[in-house]
């Protein structure tokens, strides 16, 4: 998957307003949904449907990349955010960019009534939560703890709606 400044690049000359975290939880969200990532896939997930298919291979690799990690039954599906370099508190409210993005991303993938398992509708609701946060700028040791664990948190249950919207409908498919 391509890094930060490899997407941040490729959006410049796009001149949107979305940061690679946003685009990757908008991309994530998408496909959690259910949604496919094939024509113009940066105006669906983006919910601009004017806005045209630019032929850039981060941002393609991005999408693939992204879609092949949901599906990799190893779990190897990871968030775009920025380096450990970068302060916590950076990271934190790009993490929660990525939060918003991602429910933007799957409730136009999902619809109003998506097939939720109750951990699924759990794990939503968390992420709801997450992303009316904001982090604090006197970032610590306990601070990075934290980070870590809700990055954890939000990976997971990234895949456990993907499980719930766009596996699970699929694995029914072929049993009927």
């Amino acid at each position: 998957m391509p890094d930060w400044q490899h997407v941040q690049a490729a959006l410049a000359p796009l001149q949107l307003a979305v940061s690679p975290a946003e685009l990757h939880g908008a991309l994530a969200g998408w496909l959690a949904g259910g949604g496919a990532v094939d024509g113009a896939w940066l105006g669906k997930i983006l919910a601009d449907e004017g806005l045209a298919q630019p032929d850039d291979a981060t941002l393609n690799e991005l999408r693939d990349a992204t879609a092949a990690a949901m599906e990799d039954r190893e779990l190897n599906f990871h968030l775009l955010l920025p380096d450990d370099d970068a302060s916590v508190d950076v990271r934190g409210n790009a993490l929660f960019d990525w939060c918003r993005a991602f429910l933007g991303g799957f409730g136009l993938a999902a619809g109003p009534n998506p097939p939720l398992s109750e951990e699924g509708t759990e794990a939503l609701e968390d992420m709801a939560r997450l992303a009316m946060a904001e982090a604090e700028t006197d970032g610590d040791e306990e601070d990075e703890a934290a980070f870590a664990e809700i990055e954890e948190f939000v990976r997971v249950a990234a895949l456990l709606l993907h499980g719930d919207c766009a596996l699970g409908p699929r694995h029914r498919k072929r049993l009927h």
